[in-house]
């Protein structure tokens, strides 16, 4: 379904819309985002395809989740290489592909957004360098700024947000979509809050954790994929201590065996409509381990959020209060995150 309005980002630049406040997107991005849109508009699409890999692929699974439990169009996250290789029969001129690189310069997403713009499918590539590999391959690009003292409205969190609601709002027009652009230029404050908010729990969560050697993270909803994120990018990556990401759903069908007084959990109860998953899982794992944390998302700052849209704001908040819980580790543990030992260093 097309919209004949104007994109919503649009409006909340050009400040028409009364309930925006907050640091409004830089010129330059928001055009990007208003391309995109217009693209998405001017084809029928049947199908949304997110591809990438690791910590990109976990960011660009929040649009896949929103998209699948708020509309009837089929969505996919692949990582880039087996979407090559597994060459869904679905992907035509009526999918989009949403791709990802922080760096723009992994070579399996390079060449799956080549592989889907041979396709036909429209190709929306998302990094941080707007000259890299990646957003050369693709159709239309979206940048986001990186530690140059931006606002978070420019960031990663501040931009696919945006582009993920305005793309709802074409797929299935609703004004609540309307009232999470207006209000996502409160992210980066609201962000700073809750990293104050929950710096001393990560800290503690650091110094009684610093000498373990494995920490099981468990999630569900949206959220399994901060948990898949936190484990597989900042524990095991750049922290070397081993890991596996739980489905709180799945706890109960093979996982729960390995639950002991001394086996530490990292467990992110999350604010949906599987909330109920995380409460049941987490009941057993207080009651046989005595090493569980607990990171809440009912008790993030949502200052001026409105109630019902809380639910699309948690996501965009929890990444960096668990980044908190890897810098806590990092700093008892004296292991930098930013030491590697294969990657950058050597062909693979």
């Amino acid at each position: 379904m097309k919209q004949d309005q104007g994109t919503l980002i649009e409006e909340v630049v050009g400040g028409t819309i009364e309930e925006s406040k907050g640091v409004a997107m830089k010129p330059e991005h928001a055009a990007q985002i208003a391309n995109v849109i217009e693209a998405v508009k001017a084809r029928d699409i049947k199908n949304v395809y997110f591809v990438a890999c690791g910590g990109s692929m976990a960011s660009l699974s929040f649009g896949e989740y929103f998209i699948s439990k708020e509309t009837e169009v089929p969505s996919f996250v692949y990582t880039a290489n087996e979407f090559i290789h597994r060459n869904p029969k679905g992907v035509g001129e009526n999918t989009l592909v949403i791709l990802r690189s922080h760096s723009g310069t992994t070579p399996e997403t390079v060449a799956a957004a080549s592989f889907a713009r041979e396709k036909g499918a429209l190709t929306v590539s998302i990094s941080m360098e707007a000259e890299s590999p990646l957003c050369q391959a693709a159709e239309h690009i979206v940048h986001y700024n990186y530690k140059d003292g931006s606002d978070a409205i420019d960031g990663e969190v501040g931009i696919f947000y945006t582009l993920i609601f305005e793309v709802l709002n074409v797929l299935a027009p609703n004004e609540k979509y309307k009232r999470v652009v207006a209000q996502l230029p409160k992210v980066g404050e609201l962000i700073e809050k809750n990293v104050e908010q929950f710096a001393d729990a990560a800290n503690e969560f650091g110094k009684k954790n610093k000498r373990e050697k494995i920490i099981y993270t468990m999630a569900s909803g949206a959220y399994i994929h901060h948990a898949y994120s936190f484990t597989s990018c900042l524990l095991m990556e750049m922290l070397w201590i081993h890991s596996n990401a739980i489905h709180s759903g799945e706890f109960f069908h093979g996982p729960f065996e390995i639950t002991d007084y001394d086996v530490p959990f990292l467990v992110v109860k999350g604010d949906g409509a599987s909330r109920p998953l995380d409460e049941r899982a987490l009941d057993f794992v207080q009651k046989f381990s005595d090493k569980v944390e607990v990171v809440d998302i009912e008790t993030l700052n949502y200052g001026g959020i409105d109630e019902d849209l809380k639910e699309y704001f948690g996501p965009a908040l929890t990444g960096s209060v668990l980044r908190l819980y890897a810098d806590a580790l990092a700093e008892h543990t004296g292991h930098p995150l930013s030491v590697r030992r294969y990657m950058w260093k050597m062909d693979y």
